[in-house]
């Protein structure tokens, strides 16, 4: 009688859901265990949409297993769903009372395998569908028809489980999007993408973290947290620039700019003015040893992150320092695909940890699929390539150009931010100025520089006001050329040679690298802290008590290291960075002394 009651309960609670699934235990469990499977059942049932409780139409057997592989809680074969013996005990000692039966391993379980029947059922098929794995990290490869069978989106992930495959990937993010409140917070997308196919409306919960937290290298003078709402963002340009003279930057390099409006500017064109606030993503490879290798990069040696940068500084980086035109194109995108392309930027930036490559997975293929994965309009187009201007090309002739917005006149173009010229040519004008006084016999601003130190420096001796002006510009500019010359031969230098010469710069390097990092792969910064995804209040006030805290120390570090690497260079180019700067110091006070004979 007892054993009849049970079951009846059993039976009631799979009937209590319309059309919900009849999961049938296995015979031979009694009336305790039945009991307990019974309101096992009905906690799992009462979460399950009604569209995924319908697919599943036929009766299920759950049997409860001593035998499963150590470490497995479940499996789902055919219509039966094994599931481990502990599980069930672990539920009767209290996992159905309250708030507790959402962090039930028994409960997660169950979800889990419903979950893979639910896949295999032919109104299922989410692990097949080509949108989840778009957003679950199984890219598509860019060179060949398909996806890359591994999943780089290892960081900040619920449960590694979900790397193993897309169905396992389906199992273990519906098991989180049905008993974890705050999952949309911090898996949006994927949130939005099972609502729409459960056909329910669900709201993300009032107490997400408000903006999208971006984490920057305080080395190069930028704030280490950045928050950007995605409502402020105005627009999103591919960002080109120009070729360089290196093997992996002679076609370009592709970056997307976020046009952030200013606090208290109403979005619109003036947040083009805006530049400071402006925010650049920028795939790159992350060199942890100091050394550029054409072999690694060719390989895929060198880990690919997304790193998040001020506007200012890439502009520096390329128009002053590598001599690079920066083009600014922007993309015709609606209020919400702007918002998605800052939000799957955001999820690269916390989860993503690929690997570089030359040619397979460069800047340009990873631009693509950030954009590709973001928005499934541009996914439907054929914009995929290997090359940096090839997808300014395709992008112009797919029609997903704003070219209205940009001014036919050159000057505006550069006063609205569209481009930023390489200073090679405010240096020709400077070398001009300078080259009509003194008569110097360099060719151009470019050869002038190139010159040693030692052979500029009579010129400088010489120069009137005018002049030493000019020439201070160029002295910069050359002084920044040899601090680039020498951090590209410190890359070409292994760090076990630095060791056998120097272990104790040999350290100092190892723990910059260490902080270097950390700051390139977010997620380091919350290792060991509860969380995954988009990190939410508790996990920023971490963020602010590492990240933040550990800004001021890379800086000085990174003041300190330079002083000491300098002793590792060879002496010629010792030699040529200490000219430089003894020739801006030079020019500097020559220039005061000029300025005091006329006063």
């Amino acid at each position: 009688m007892i054993r009849q009651l049970a079951l009846a309960a059993l039976l009631l609670a799979s009937a209590t859901a319309v059309a919900a699934p009849r999961i049938e235990p296995a015979p031979g469990v009694d009336a305790v265990d039945l009991a307990a499977t019974a309101s096992l059942v009905a906690a799992a049932s009462e979460r399950l949409p009604a569209a995924w409780a319908q697919a599943l139409d036929r009766p299920i057997a759950l049997e409860w297993r001593d035998d499963l592989p150590e470490g497995v809680h479940g499996r789902a074969k055919h219509w039966r769903i094994l599931l481990r013996r502990e599980l069930l005990e672990d539920w009767k000692q209290g996992g159905d009372a309250g708030a507790g039966a959402t962090e039930s391993p028994a409960l997660a379980a169950l979800l889990h395998e419903l979950a893979h029947l639910y896949d295999r059922a032919a109104a299922g098929g989410l692990s097949r569908d080509p949108r989840l794995l778009d957003l679950a990290g199984w890219q598509k490869s860019a060179l060949r028809p398909g996806r890359r069978a591994r999943n780089d989106f290892r960081d900040r992930s619920p449960d590694s489980y979900e790397l193993a495959s897309p169905r396992e990937h389906v199992a273990v993010n519906l098991e989180h999007y049905l008993l974890d409140p705050g999952y949309a917070c911090r898996r949006p997308t994927l949130a939005a993408y099972f609502d729409a196919r459960f056909g329910v409306t669900r709201r993300a919960p009032a107490d997400c973290a408000p903006g999208l937290a971006f984490v920057q290298d305080p080395a190069v003078g930028a704030e280490p947290l950045r928050l950007v709402d995605p409502a402020r963002v105005y627009a999103v340009d591919y960002l080109l620039a120009g070729d360089g003279e290196g093997m992996a930057s002679r076609w370009g390099h592709s970056m997307l700019r976020l046009v952030v409006c200013a606090p208290g500017r109403e979005p619109g064109p003036d947040c083009r003015l805006d530049l400071q606030h402006h925010l650049v993503l920028s795939f790159r490879a992350f060199v942890d040893d100091l050394q550029i290798s054409s072999w690694r990069g060719l390989t895929g040696g060198y880990p690919s992150r997304l790193f998040a940068l001020p506007l200012d500084q890439v502009v520096d980086e390329y128009t002053r320092v590598e001599l690079r035109e920066l083009h600014a194109i922007p993309l015709a995108l609606s209020r919400g695909e702007i918002e998605a392309v800052a939000l799957r930027a955001a999820q690269l930036h916390w989860s993503y940890d690929g690997r570089y490559l030359f040619v397979g997975n460069n800047c340009a293929v990873e631009t693509w699929k950030l954009l590709h994965d973001a928005l499934p309009r541009l996914a439907a187009l054929p914009l995929r390539t290997v090359f940096p201007n090839a997808l300014a090309r395709r992008l112009r002739r797919s029609g997903v150009v704003d070219g209205a917005a940009v001014p036919a006149d050159p000057a505006e173009q550069v006063r609205l931010g569209f481009r930023f010229e390489a200073a090679s040519t405010h240096y020709e004008a400077m070398y001009a100025v300078a080259r009509d006084e003194l008569d110097l016999q360099a060719r151009d601003a470019r050869d002038w520089i190139a010159l040693p130190p030692a052979r500029r420096r009579p010129a400088l001796e010489q120069a009137g006001l005018k002049a030493a002006a000019a020439l201070l510009v160029l002295e910069s500019a050359a002084l920044r050329r040899e601090e680039a010359l020498a951090r590209d031969e410190l890359k070409r230098r292994w760090l076990g040679r630095i060791a056998a010469a120097d272990a104790g710069v040999a350290g100092d390097v190892g723990r910059f690298l260490e902080i270097g990092d950390a700051f390139s792969r977010p997620a380091a910064w919350l290792q060991g802290v509860d969380g995954y995804g988009l990190p939410q209040r508790e996990e920023r006030e971490r963020l602010e008590a590492t990240a933040v805290a550990s800004a001021e120390g890379r800086r000085t570090e990174a003041r300190e290291l330079e002083a000491k690497i300098r002793a590792l260079l060879p002496a010629a180019r010792r030699e040529a960075l200490d000219g430089a700067e003894a020739n801006v110091a030079r020019l500097g006070e020559r220039l005061r002394e000029l300025a005091g004979a006329d006063s």
